[in-house]
């Protein structure tokens, strides 16, 4: 059973239930297994209550313009002070936002940050999109002896963004991957068979174009994709950076999706398009016209194949 205190709640928010054996098992384990109430009240805990948000739209994207540093302000407000270090609390007071004090800044300071948030998304993604590294992607690239366009989430599955002295933190790295996605956990970054979790990202397709929504992409996976628990291809939209929302209920499409068409040769095609062709519909994401998209392939619990890279994912083509 999880015990955690109130303020320790904000992190179960990223909290992923195994779902290897299903929805059903991983919801169950969950309602009978998590209790969160405040510390205060550990000798009498309230009665847990589960809330589903399946079909509830919301929105989890942090803003993109100067609402961000008011977002930011309410946060400071809100939490302990002792939760930033001093010198990040330094830089935030530079621009107004301190604790206990209110953020009001002059028209000056408002256009000043406007422009901060453009060059700032401009400067993640430049990072994100198209890495340089050291100029020839090392450790980056899942295949480096290769043109693959296949990355890693993170900088050498280095997952606390650290230099090889363990003490200088990599910014771009940490961008790399707080950019586009929420939380990091060493498990992601775990090189043993049949444990944590791995990932391939693709950004562009086999002639290094960004994916077009309008257009139609194929993938082919070789046979036997090397996952204990399952594997899922999952598509982002490219601008929010969540989940691209599409006439599917989930972007998603994997080992665990009924009636996956296989090959002959135990290989999968998988399509990316507006449309799904015939014959593949369950092998098929749907995409957007007029937005841009990437795409995950997760390996859960991967095994000796993935580790060694004997068995690669072939890139992502333009068919039309």
């Amino acid at each position: 059973m999880l015990l955690v205190s109130a303020f320790d709640a904000l992190w179960l928010y990223f909290m992923r239930a195994s779902i290897a054996k299903g929805l059903e098992p991983a919801a169950k384990n969950v309602k009978e297994n998590l209790r969160i109430y405040p510390l205060s009240k550990k000798d009498n805990p309230p009665e847990m209550e589960f809330i589903s948000g399946s079909f509830v739209s919301f929105n989890t994207i942090h803003a993109n313009n100067y609402l961000f540093y008011e977002h930011l302000n309410e946060w400071i407000q809100e939490e302990h002070l002792d939760m930033l270090d001093p010198e990040t609390r330094g830089l935030f007071a530079s621009i107004g936002i301190e604790k206990g004090k209110p953020f009001k800044p002059d028209q000056r300071l408002k256009n000043i940050l406007t422009d901060a948030v453009k060059i700032a998304n401009a400067t993640a993604r430049s990072i994100v999109w198209h890495p340089r590294t050291d100029g020839t992607m090392k450790g980056i690239r899942i295949y480096p002896d290769t043109d693959s366009a296949w990355l890693m989430g993170f900088l050498d599955k280095n997952v606390f963004f650290n230099g090889n002295d363990g003490k200088t933190m990599n910014s771009d790295a940490r961008v790399m991957f707080h950019y586009p996605y929420t939380a990091v956990t060493p498990a992601m970054a775990l090189t043993k068979a049949g444990a944590g979790s791995d990932y391939g990202i693709a950004y562009v397709d086999s002639q290094k174009m960004p994916f077009d929504g309008s257009k139609t992409y194929r993938l082919k996976l070789p046979a036997n994709p090397p996952a204990k628990a399952f594997w899922a291809l999952t598509m982002y939209d490219n601008q929010t950076r969540s989940q691209l929302q599409t006439s599917q209920k989930f972007p998603t499409v994997g080992s665990q999706t009924k009636g996956l068409k296989k090959n002959e040769d135990g290989s999968y095609d998988i399509y990316f398009s507006p449309k799904p062709p015939k014959g593949f519909e369950n092998n098929w994401l749907a995409t957007v016209p007029g937005k841009g998209w990437f795409v995950a392939l997760r390996m859960y619990g991967p095994l000796e194949p993935w580790i060694e890279k004997t068995w690669r994912p072939g890139e992502i083509e333009l068919v039309k």
